[in-house]
């Protein structure tokens, strides 16, 4: 019954971290150009930009709890981490499947 009130109290911590996170982190407005659109460039760099803030803030709720602050919890940290992780990991994706299509473009014949 203790692992069911566990789950329960981690699944209730994600819940309220994901209301705090959507109401802390609203997207950012991005340059349109002429055409009303973004830019793909300023999408990539806004992308980018949200994985560095994603693995900054990871990495100080890990030297928080590593020296003890109260507050920090390991769970928060933990899943910050993989957050983190996952992130990082979506974007070396991105970034190369966008090499593979450069690639493929460059070796079509004219």
């Amino acid at each position: 019954m203790s692992q069911g009130v566990q789950f329960n109290r981690l699944l209730m911590d994600m819940r309220s971290m994901q209301a705090d996170a959507m109401a802390r982190f609203k997207p950012a407005q991005p340059e349109a150009p002429a055409n009303g659109m973004p830019s793909f460039a300023d999408l990539l760099g806004q992308a980018v930009n949200k994985v560095s803030q994603t693995q900054s803030s990871a990495n100080q709720l890990a030297t928080a709890f590593e020296m003890g602050q109260g507050g920090v919890d390991l769970t928060d940290v933990m899943i910050a981490s993989q957050k983190a992780s996952v992130s990082f990991q979506a974007m070396t994706q991105v970034r190369n499947k966008l090499v593979q299509a450069y690639q493929d473009i460059m070796q079509m014949s004219i």
